[in-house]
């Protein structure tokens, strides 16, 4: 019979318990407690195996390319983060005693934490302030957009050829919590609101959204379902583009990658910025040195204090959060890059250099 890890011990592991009540129910599902007999090989340093494990109960010792050994005890400080945690594998790691673990696909654990992290922050990204204009001219309000002072001219009229116009009707759910990222939304004339569902099944409202107002790019930028429910309020028309040309128009022109050699030599030219956009608990356990934590859920808050005069280069892990991250910092007019394969690949061209 499985035996599925006690959601209390889950909520202590670094970083699920971060995660949302749903996000987290989704992960406990899949959170099975393995018996390790003592002397079994849990992984061999090189390995790819896309798992993130953690150490339950007993003891699991890592053994590093250089002979340094540690051990990992379950129920320790040690033991509320993932052993061994960069592919590829940069320790041989081995049950002590018998063991009990938990192993989550690693694709699946940041994909919760990218969505998490990105609805967290939608109600202040949405929210607007000014009123619309008289005449409707949401194309002036969306091209003097911060988000679209970086994109090339030539990719601008590309979108306007490429939207397709959307009427939607007093009432009329035009994206639902759940469902498919499959459209980029622009109002070109009315109302919408924005609301997400409580746990308790009500629904909270968000943000009221008017002319010349944008929507929808969360899940694009995530590739997860949407993570509110957008209604119209009044009868409205509206610009959309399919996730394919979102993806080559808007995103594509604003993520530039630099790998860890040519992110080094920007830092110490003094000019750039690293920013580790992982939580708090995952950046206290490793990191780039010299290096900020600004969560992703918190960047569009830290944004605005953020100096003008500074080029910054976002990591994660893996590069997924950190791409999101690096599209929401250029929304806002800075000049941002993705750290080539995160973490993962900075170990991997350590490992490589000896």
């Amino acid at each position: 019979m499985v035996k599925l890890v006690d959601r209390n011990l889950l909520k202590q592991l670094v970083p699920p318990n971060a995660l949302n009540a749903e996000n987290f129910q989704e992960l406990a599902r899949k959170a099975v407690v393995e018996t390790v007999p003592a002397g079994r090989t849990l992984f061999k340093a090189g390995d790819r195996d896309g798992k993130t494990i953690y150490v339950i109960a007993g003891e699991v010792e890592l053994t590093a390319a250089d002979g340094q050994k540690r051990v990992v005890k379950g129920g320790t400080a040690d033991a509320q983060h993932p052993i061994g945690n960069f592919q590829p594998r940069q320790h041989t790691a081995k049950a002590q005693t018998e063991a009990s673990i938990t192993r989550f696909d690693s694709d699946l654990l940041d994909i919760l934490l990218t969505w998490d992290q990105l609805s967290g922050i939608e109600v202040s990204d949405l929210t607007s302030d000014s009123e619309p204009s008289e005449g409707g001219d949401w194309m002036s309000r969306i091209l003097q957009s911060s988000a679209f002072m970086s994109i090339p001219p030539a990719n601008i009229q590309q979108m306007f050829m490429k939207l397709q116009e959307f009427p939607a009707k007093a009432g009329d759910v035009i994206v639902e919590q759940g469902g498919e990222g499959d459209y980029y939304y622009i109002i070109s004339e009315g109302r919408c609101k924005v609301t997400r569902k409580a746990p308790n099944g009500q629904d909270l409202p968000l943000a009221e959204l008017i002319d010349g107002d944008a929507f929808g790019e969360e899940a694009l930028l995530s590739n997860e379902p949407r993570n509110a429910t957008v209604r119209a309020v009044t009868d409205s028309k509206l610009m959309r583009l399919s996730k394919q040309d979102f993806e080559e128009l808007l995103k594509a022109p604003m993520q530039k990658e630099v790998d860890f050699e040519k992110a080094k030599e920007m830092v110490r030219a003094g000019t750039t910025q690293l920013i580790d956009v992982r939580l708090e608990s995952e950046h206290q356990n490793s990191a780039i040195k010299g290096s900020t934590n600004i969560p992703i859920y918190m960047l569009r808050l830290k944004a605005e204090g953020l100096p003008r005069d500074r080029d910054y280069i976002v990591y994660c892990d893996t590069g997924r959060r950190s791409s999101a991250a690096a599209y929401l910092l250029t929304e806002r007019g800075l000049n941002a890059y993705v750290l080539k394969g995160g973490l993962t690949a900075v170990k991997e061209a350590r490992a490589a250099a000896g």
